[in-house]
């Protein structure tokens, strides 16, 4: 049986990958700071389910090492890390604080790294010793990290974060037999239905395109066996739509085998505008 760590699974999008994982035969670890996460596992054993709570702060480092003991411990072995938890403090740069700065860069950036780094580590000594390893990391980025968002620097910034820490983390963990992708996640939470109440309201429709429960088979599928060729990508997923995100790519360039002068500098600069796409452009211009 494949075990599962999902953090923030007290509510919204955590909270369906949590039943969704339990469903499918996972034994599931609920991460949440409070008491939704008993909650959680009481659901998910009503419903036949194998799960445990775990309460405590993901970016606090020894808690997370205890998170990912708390897997091993309660059932043997960590198979995957949906890394979820996260919060907003939205604002207008030029009246954003520097605790709001800081607290959404902490849950939402720190908060994937301090897991993500105890499930590497565990993975790692696995395969140092010679024990077959399966790992999966599923990170959660966000549309505001892939193109930014209006009112939300704190919260794009963090979520582009947890991209380059995707893909770094790929790169670095391959050798130990562990996958790591993302995802950019549009559905109905406590966070967006209040922020984005008109997008979200799809409830009464004949398919509710907002539900979080139509993102959580793609993280189950990314957290199996079966998906073990598959790492260092990004997925956007929204109601009946899954898209590979297309990042960043070496585009034009102008060489001349010198130095520019500042007006050359300029105008290939104005060159090469010319020549691309133009960007997608950030959420709420």
């Amino acid at each position: 049986m494949r075990v599962v760590i999902v953090t923030g699974a007290g509510q919204g999008l955590g909270r369906a990958h949590a039943h969704a994982f339990a469903a499918e035969g996972f034994s599931v670890v609920v991460n949440d700071v409070g008491e939704a996460a008993e909650t959680v596992v009481a659901e998910i054993t009503a419903a036949g389910g194998v799960a445990v709570a775990s309460v405590g702060d993901v970016s606090d480092w020894s808690y997370a090492e205890r998170l990912v003991g708390t897997a091993v411990e309660t059932f043997g072995d960590l198979h995957v890390l949906v890394n979820n938890a996260g919060l907003v403090r939205d604002r207008m740069l030029v009246g954003m604080s520097e605790a709001e700065w800081d607290l959404v860069l902490q849950v939402d950036l720190k908060g994937h790294f301090c897991p993500l780094r105890h499930a590497a580590a565990h993975w790692r000594a696995q395969a140092k010793a010679g024990r077959p390893v399966s790992g999966r990391i599923i990170n959660t980025s966000s549309g505001a990290g892939l193109m930014g968002s209006v009112g939300q620097g704190n919260y794009s910034a963090a979520k582009a974060g947890v991209l380059g820490l995707t893909f770094v983390a790929a790169a670095e963990l391959a050798r130990y037999g562990v996958t790591v992708n993302a995802i950019a996640p549009a559905a109905r939470t406590p966070m967006t239905a209040a922020v984005f109440a008109d997008m979200m309201a799809t409830q009464d429709a004949a398919f509710d395109a907002m539900a979080p429960e139509n993102v959580s088979p793609l993280v189950v599928w990314l957290g199996g066996e079966e998906a073990g060729s598959v790492t260092g990508r990004v997925f956007e997923v929204e109601g009946d739509r899954i898209g590979l995100a297309d990042g960043w790519r070496y585009g034009h360039r102008r060489e001349i085998g010198r130095r520019f002068e500042v007006a050359e500098a300029g105008k290939a600069v104005l060159d090469l505008i010319a020549e691309a796409a133009p960007p997608t452009p950030v959420y709420g211009a």
